[in-house]
C-alpha cells in the first residue's frame, strides 16, 4: 500500500473513532473513539492541555500543538479521555490526578499524530494503547510528509465560469492522491505574460462566505478580492483568486467551531486555538505555490494585509511583485478579532 493510501485511511479512521498505529503505539482518538470496555493508562495530549494540568514547563508551553505522553493514576477511560481533550468540559470536569508527564522515545511520531487529528478535524487527545482495540490502521510520519507533497496536486478539470463581477472567468479544480479536499482556482480575465495578476489567497470560511459571518472578515474580503480582480480584467489585466479548502487557517470546521465557543468565553482568537492545542496558523502555502506553477503564474499581486503571508510564499518559491493592501472596515462583531490578528499576528489593518 502506498504512503498517501495509508495516510488517506488513517484520516478516516479517526473520523469513525477507529484506532491508528503511529510509531510504537496504537492511538484511539479521545473525541470520536467508542467502546464500553476501553481504557488505557497514558495519553498524547497537546502541551497547552498539559499546561491546563501543570505538567508543561515555558518552553513547551510555546508550542502548544506539541504533544505531551501522560500517565494518570487510575487511567483513563473514554468519558475522562474527551474531558482531557476538550478546553470547553474544563467547568462541567474538573480533572483530578494525579497526572505525570513522561519522556516520549519517538517524538517524530507522536507529532505526526497530533497533525493527523488535525487534519482529521478531531481534538489532539488519544489514547495510548488501549485495552478492548483489536485492529488499527498503520501510518508512520515519513507517510505523512509524503502525502504533504505539493507536487502530489494537480489540474483535474477546468471550465468557463461567468461571474456576477466579470463575465469573462475560467474555474480550475486541483486535486491531490488520497486528499479529499479540492482547491480551486478563479481566474478574471485573458491570462497575459504581459501583466502580472492581481491573486488572493483566500482560505475556506463556510461561515463568513456562505452564512454571511459577522464575526470575521473572510465574506467581505472575498468580495472585495473578486471586484478588485475585476476591475483588473475591465482595464486589460486579470487576476487569479485561489479559494484553498483550508477552513480555520487549517484546522477545520469543527474545531473552529470549538475555538469560538471559547471566545465567547473571553478568549481571543490566538489563545483559543492554544487552548484547543491546535496552532494559530496551519495552512498550506506550499499547495498554493503549486496551483500557481500549475496555472503558469510566475509574479503576482498578492492582496493581503498579512506581511507573514508575503514571507511564506517567497520562501516556498513564489514570486511576490507587490503587496496589495486588502484591508475593509470593522463591525462590533469582529473588531476584536482584528485587532488581535493585528497586535499578535503582525496584520496591516
Amino acid at each position: 500500500m502506498s504512503a498517501t493510501r495509508r495516510v488517506a485511511r488513517a484520516l478516516d479512521a479517526l473520523r469513525h473513532g477507529w484506532a491508528v498505529r503511529v510509531g510504537p503505539w496504537v492511538l484511539l482518538p479521545a473525541e470520536t473513539g467508542f467502546g464500553a470496555d476501553v481504557s488505557a493508562r497514558r495519553m498524547l495530549i497537546s502541551a497547552a492541555r498539559a499546561t491546563t494540568l501543570k505538567l508543561a514547563n515555558q518552553r513547551d508551553a510555546a508550542e502548544p500543538e506539541s504533544p505531551v505522553l501522560i500517565r494518570g493514576a487510575e487511567g483513563f477511560d473514554l468519558a475522562l479521555a474527551r474531558a482531557m481533550g476538550d478546553p470547553a468540559l474544563d467547568l462541567a470536569n474538573p480533572l483530578k490526578g494525579p497526572f505525570l508527564a513522561e519522556p516520549i522515545a519517538d517524538h517524530d511520531s507522536a507529532v505526526a499524530a497530533m497533525e493527523l487529528a488535525r487534519l482529521a478535524g478531531v481534538l489532539p487527545a488519544f489514547l495510548v494503547d488501549p485495552t478492548g482495540v483489536e485492529e488499527a490502521q498503520e501510518v508512520s510520519a515519513a507517510d505523512l510528509e509524503d502525502w504533504k507533497d505539493p507536487r502530489h496536486l494537480s489540474i483535474a478539470s477546468r471550465a468557463r465560469l461567468p461571474v456576477s463581477v466579470c463575465e469573462s472567468a475560467e474555474i480550475v479544480a486541483f486535486r491531490a492522491l488520497d486528499d479529499l479536499r479540492e482547491h480551486v482556482a478563479l481566474v478574471l480575465g485573458r491570462q497575459s505574460a504581459d501583466r502580472v495578476p492581481l491573486v488572493r489567497l483566500h482560505s475556506e470560511c463556510l461561515t463568513g462566505d456562505v452564512l454571511g459571518s459577522l464575526k470575521c472578515d473572510c465574506g467581505p474580503q472575498l468580495d472585495a478580492a473578486l471586484a478588485a480582480m475585476a476591475d483588473e480584467a475591465n482595464d486589460g489585466g486579470w487576476g487569479v483568486l485561489l479559494y484553498l479548502r483550508q477552513e480555520g487557517r487549517g484546522i477545520g470546521l469543527v474545531n473552529k467551531l470549538r475555538a469560538y465557543q471559547l471566545q465567547d468565553q473571553g478568549f481571543d482568537t490566538v489563545d483559543a486555538n492554544q487552548r484547543l492545542g491546535l496552532p494559530n496558523e496551519a495552512r498550506d502555502f506550499p499547495v498554493a505555490a503549486r496551483m500557481l506553477e500549475l496555472l503558469g503564474v510566475h509574479g503576482i499581486r498578492l492582496m493581503t494585509n498579512n506581511p507573514a503571508k508575503v514571507e511564506t510564499l517567497k520562501s516556498v518559491g513564489v514570486n511576490v511583485i507587490e503587496r496589495v493592501a486588502h484591508a475593509l472596515p470593522a463591525n462590533p462583531h469582529n473588531a476584536r478579532y482584528l485587532a488581535t490578528k493585528r497586535d499578535r499576528s503582525g496584520h496591516f489593518l
